[in-house]
């Protein structure tokens, strides 16, 4: 079963929902993996500490032209669906932008004159860690200059545990790396918040979650610190409100000093452990 934290936007609080979600179910004891999806800036290890369990590279297939053999007759720019590829047959001149490569292997496909080779480029890792209450963090890191974290995101879902509770902690916006993360869920939950700009993000990311038809419900965290203009979207469109985190001093002061707010105060500890039943039935139910 698997689970993503997501928003339209950054700073609505997912990382304080999925690590302290995390940590409740460690607590009880059931199997549970946390996986930072927020591959271009990962934080959830500030929060949750373990030790190095293994740790894997991430790489990606670049085509190499070999001039000499090319006949620039333009097949390779024509199958490349991201336009990765460059053909001026005029001044012989052929070209591959690195950043725009999907690793597709259409281009050699594509060349009939074997003028196609292709060289392995590290793009990322994957840093699986085993937590001291039980538990793994799975942590996703994007090469400094990479362009696209989404294969090395889709890395790291697809190596989580199968029989465990899996949380996606998911990079904010709804651009591809949340398609990426969202898309192998079985139930999102939106976190926002009620302001202006946390309803205008949040309606982004519903339309997204309808277009790719995910069940999800919504976290408002901060609550009480704008208006009612949120409540209301969210009872019009009948989407269902999973918690309400109070605008609340304690849990700003725990966050910002890497702690969990599970650990300091039983009244979150148990909306966390009401949030986790609430979820498995939702999962269970779509």
């Amino acid at each position: 079963m698997k689970i993503a934290v997501a928003s339209g936007k950054g700073g609505t609080g997912k990382t304080l929902i999925s690590t302290n979600l995390f940590h409740v179910i460690q607590q009880l004891g059931d199997p549970v993996e946390l996986i930072d999806c927020d591959a271009e800036e990962p934080n959830t290890r500030q929060f949750i500490k373990g030790k190095v369990n293994d740790e894997e590279m991430v790489t990606q297939r670049i085509p190499v032209i070999d001039k000499a053999s090319c006949t620039f007759c333009g097949k390779c720019q024509e199958y490349c669906h991201y336009n990765a590829i460059i053909v001026l047959p005029d001044i012989r001149h052929v070209q591959v932008i690195e950043e725009l490569c999907h690793d597709c292997g259409a281009c050699s496909y594509a060349c009939h004159a074997g003028a196609i080779s292709e060289r392995v480029k590290s793009i990322g890792s994957i840093t699986n860690y085993e937590t001291a209450l039980g538990g793994f963090l799975t942590e996703s890191q994007i090469d400094i200059g990479i362009y696209s974290p989404v294969p090395v995101i889709q890395k790291a879902i697809h190596s989580a545990d199968k029989n465990a509770f899996v949380i996606l902690d998911a990079p904010p916006g709804t651009s591809c790396p949340f398609i990426a993360t969202v898309s192998e869920a079985n139930f999102v939950v939106l976190v926002t918040e009620p302001t202006p700009f946390g309803l205008n993000d949040l309606k982004l990311s519903v339309n997204v979650l309808k277009e790719l038809q995910k069940p999800f419900g919504v976290i408002v965290n901060r609550a009480g610190l704008g208006d009612d203009k949120l409540y209301h979207y969210l009872k019009e469109n009948n989407i269902s409100l999973l918690a309400d985190i109070p605008f609340d001093r304690q849990v700003a002061h725990t966050y910002s000093c890497g702690n969990l707010i599970t650990d300091e105060s039983s009244k979150y500890k148990e909306l966390f452990l009401h949030l986790y039943d609430t979820l498995k039935k939702q999962a269970q139910h779509d």
